[in-house]
């Protein structure tokens, strides 16, 4: 559709949401990610029957860790949307970027900052 988004997006292609550890997360937020976003199927309409639900648990488990650790649980989200909604993830992207935006760099820094 060519839709815009920001550039500075990376997108990892899983086969389902339910697919996505928590390790996942918590060592994207490590290697240097300032936010994380999980986009899967609409709740229900899931090819794999539960694996967005199971994304859901463990985004909101890693949320409730950042804010255990003192960081910003905005930082991890997850939306459900179809396939057929490219304008719409286009818009949660330019949201979720003004959102890390507001709240500054990743705590953690990049590995590149730890090294200096």
């Amino acid at each position: 559709m060519r839709l815009n988004y920001p550039t500075n997006i990376r997108i990892v292609i899983v086969p389902c949401t339910g697919r996505v550890d928590i390790i996942h997360l918590l060592r994207a937020l490590e290697a240097g990610a300032d936010g994380v976003v999980v986009a899967g199927c609409l709740e229900g309409d899931c090819h794999y029957l539960t694996g967005n639900l199971k994304a859901k648990k463990r985004v909101a488990y890693v949320k409730k860790t950042l804010d255990d650790l003192g960081m910003e649980p905005e930082r991890v989200e997850m939306f459900n949307l179809s396939a057929g909604e490219g304008i719409r993830f286009a818009e949660i992207a330019r949201e979720m970027t003004e959102r890390i935006k507001e709240l500054g760099p990743s705590p953690l820094g990049r590995p590149a900052e730890k090294a200096a």
